[in-house]
């Protein structure tokens, strides 16, 4: 009962917009951070563009119409992003293994791609798995973790120009996490009907033809 009265609480528009604001804090404060520090390289400064429309459509979301009571699942999630955040500001220098002109371009491919998506999904977005109004129009029409998909690349393009064992290893952590995380999203949304139908509509989740 107890719980159930959490979860009512987490649905009300007011609760949900202060949560929304708390979350975006650690995103705030890297965006000021990197444009105070100012050396940064370019796929850095596209992720910091990413960083400001995260921070926007966050604060203006609706609320969910329900979220998932699993704990697991909201440690996954929290763990997820702000690690990825973490990991993009403070992770080794490495070396170059690419051209600026191929790193760059895949920093602008996951730019792109992160930014439509977020874009399509407009004030639906959250962290933690939870059911607001479907979205199937824009990037979504494509692959049902079109925010993953970008952030995959963003990823691979970070480690080709900031090479390190050390930021391999987390690079690829992080992939698995936030595939693991697409997985657990998708076990809870599918008990709205609609969001099944979807996953039948659209086949891939994170690249067409792929997976």
């Amino acid at each position: 009962m107890t719980q159930r009265k959490f979860m009512d609480l987490l649905a009300i528009p007011s609760v949900d917009k202060s949560i929304a604001i708390v979350a975006t804090i650690p995103f705030v404060i890297e965006l000021y951070r990197r444009w105070v520090v100012g050396n940064v390289n370019f796929p850095r400064a596209v992720l910091g563009i990413q960083l400001l429309v995260i921070i926007v459509v966050m604060v203006l979301r609706t609320a969910p119409v329900r979220v998932t009571p699993n704990p697991w699942y909201w440690l996954l999630a929290f763990v997820t992003t702000y690690a990825t955040l973490g990991f993009s500001a403070y992770a080794e220098p490495g070396v170059t293994l690419v051209s600026p002109v191929l790193g760059n371009s895949l920093a602008i491919l996951s730019a792109i791609i992160i930014v439509y998506s977020l874009l399509s999904l407009g004030r639906n977005i959250g962290f933690i798995p939870a059911q607001r109004r479907l979205v199937t129009r824009g990037a979504y029409r494509f692959v049902r973790h079109p925010i993953y998909t970008g952030t995959f690349i963003s990823l691979f393009a970070f480690v080709l120009r900031a090479f390190s064992p050390l930021n391999l290893a987390i690079a690829l952590a992080l992939i698995a996490s936030l595939m693991l995380r697409g997985v657990v999203e998708e076990h809870f949304l599918r008990e709205d009907p609609s969001y099944a139908a979807y996953l039948a509509e659209v086949r891939w989740r994170w690249f067409p033809g792929v997976g």
